[in-house]
């Protein structure tokens, strides 16, 4: 890196920080921040960026981290699970997108070869934004959300097929040459990373992991690595760094290398939205204003309402439909590519691009606080969206079958493991609920009472809670849901116990407020039960290794169900 780029990179990042800071005093979403920084740091105010190949690396290595992180979290029997979801609503949505973006192009006078470009456009979503506010949720893992990141998926195997095609068509080359080509080396490296990610990668990562330093080290370099390989076989680098994630999913140090990949993430992330920001131009939009309106509002409005329809039509519920349909509102990265490829081989003109530019920031920035204020918005706009649920949903379809049961608990993962291990000894009539489907199917097979449901839906909430509700036990780790849990089920029965999870003194004294009457906090339960051995047990070896086999044997049984590491 020159001085000139050296110094150009600490100006944007001072200025980020400032910027930053300050929509953090507004609560406003720090991606708007970011983009902000980028428009100040462009051509149109400073000219500090400069279209700088440095600045455009490191937004290149901020997605590819990003995707990374995100494989690393995707259970390849949860994708195995979804797949079909994913797939019917991803394509659905592309398709039906499309012909929606290509008639409002043709409508507003574009041309056919335009309206093409724009409408492909507007029918792919940006995975770094979406990814980004997924995580800042603490929802990657909920429903909904690995059924958006599914069709993430599909859109990004689309959009993929759709660059190669235009470069295809721009240097005049064989479709059918090409498709043999993408089709032979694609299944050739799922194959080998198959086998590599079965046989020998769990062997090498056990070696790697006994040094955190070279643990770190190794998962850059096989990021990096297939992400490399891909993009010479003329795939996608982000599809290369997914694959890679999910290659070390199923390691059992998936948790420490996605912890300690997460600092780097968050800082190429922010160039890669400050380069975003500074591509912003306003020469033609002034002449657009009307087409960009309505694009945007397509978006924004548009592209949600086709995915609850599909999703609806699916079976999934008004609610799971809501929370995809809002999170896959805004275009892709790959959209403007796409249109900056037109451009270059002349079957568009650069007003377009800057037209899409503009459709871009507007949509990012919008579905930002829409995904932000996702649950706000569903209390609003529930009573209306009824048209969208079938009458036979598929994740309520064993709701209300427990009623004989007393006690419910909200969250079957590691504090809630304990909680149903001992009402299940002490005989209680119980219900576990869950967001997971593969812990439901794991309960289901155990023999245990469970019902498929969303704690964050009041709806599905009130339902469960009925008048012989003695006890409502939460171990989700959202304050949030849990303020939903307490309001609504008091509502409904003023006499039932609410006991909660909460992470810190002030958390857990806004929930008691709320009516809560007891909040579990487990850091301070851990030194409490500290405290006990060392009362109970003094200086006695013997007792501490017999304590020891006993921790053994349960920390065995959590490692086997997944709970290696907390959620927070």
């Amino acid at each position: 890196m020159s001085e000139s780029a050296f110094i150009a990179l600490s100006f944007v990042v001072i200025l980020a920080v400032v910027i930053s800071g300050i929509t953090t005093l507004l609560r406003q979403p720090a991606i708007i921040g970011y983009i902000i920084t980028g428009i100040i740091a462009g051509p149109l105010v400073l000219n500090i960026t400069n279209n700088s190949p440095e600045f455009q690396t490191f937004a290149h290595l901020g997605v590819t981290l990003l995707l990374f992180m995100v494989g690393l979290h995707l259970n390849p029997r949860a994708v195995r699970e979804l797949g079909a979801v994913s797939l019917l609503a991803g394509v659905g949505q592309v398709l039906f997108s499309f012909l929606g973006g290509y008639i409002i192009g043709l409508m507003i006078g574009l041309t056919h070869i335009e309206s093409i470009y724009v409408a492909f456009a507007l029918t792919l979503s940006s995975t770094i934004v979406i990814m980004k506010l997924l995580a800042d949720k603490k929802d990657t893992e909920s429903l909904y959300g690995r059924i958006t990141i599914g069709i993430l998926i599909v859109q990004d195997v689309i959009a993929m097929i759709g660059l190669m095609l235009v470069s295809s068509l721009a240097s005049g080359g064989d479709l059918g040459s090409l498709f043999t080509q993408v089709f032979l080396q694609g299944a050739g490296m799922l194959i080998l990373l198959y086998f590599v990610g079965r046989y020998f990668l769990p062997k090498i990562i056990d070696f790697v992991a006994k040094s955190q330093e070279y643990l770190l080290l190794f998962s850059i370099g096989w990021c990096i690595f297939l992400a490399s390989i891909f993009y010479y076989l003329n795939f996608s680098i982000e599809i290369g760094a997914l694959l890679a994630g999910i290659t070390l999913s199923v390691s059992p140090y998936r948790h420490e290398i996605s912890s300690k990949m997460k600092v780097l993430r968050d800082f190429f992330i922010l160039l890669f939205f400050v380069v975003l920001g500074s591509q912003m131009t306003f020469g033609s939009i002034s002449s657009h204003i009307v087409p960009i309106i309505m694009f945007s509002l397509f978006v924004l409005i548009g592209n949600p309402i086709i995915v609850m329809a599909v999703m609806g039509l699916l079976g999934y519920s008004k609610r799971t439909s809501f929370q995809s349909g809002m999170a896959l509102a805004q275009i892709s990265e790959f959209s403007l590519i796409l249109i900056g490829i037109g451009v270059t081989v002349g079957q568009v003109s650069s007003e377009i691009l800057s037209l899409v530019t503009m459709i871009g920031i507007i949509t990012i920035a919008g579905s930002s606080y829409m995904i932000g204020y996702t649950n706000q918005l569903y209390e609003l706009l529930s009573p209306y969206l009824g048209i969208f649920e079938k009458k036979r949903v598929r994740e309520k379809k064993v709701k209300n079958k427990h009623k004989d049961a007393n006690i419910i608990v909200f969250g079957y993962h590691r504090i809630g493991t304990e909680l149903v291990q001992g009402l299940d000894e002490a005989g209680k009539k119980f219900l576990v609920v869950d967001f997971d489907p593969e812990r439901i199917a794991e309960l289901t097979q155990e023999g245990v009472n469970c019902v498929f449901g969303d704690a964050e839906d009041a709806e599905f909430v009130k339902d469960l809670t009925t008048n012989k509700t003695k006890m409502i036990i939460s171990s989700i780790p959202e304050k949030e849901v849990n303020e939903l849990i307490i309001r609504t089920a008091l509502k409904k029965n003023p006499k039932v116990i609410v006991m909660c999870l909460a992470h810190s003194i002030s958390e857990a004294m806004d929930l008691y407020d709320l009516g809560a009457a007891y909040v579990i906090l487990p850091h301070f339960l851990g030194g409490e039960h500290a405290s006990t051995l060392l009362e109970n047990y003094g200086f006695n070896s013997k007792k501490y290794s017999r304590e020891r086999k006993i921790h053994l044997r349960h920390l065995d049984r959590r490692t086997k169900r997944g709970h290696d590491h907390p959620r927070r």
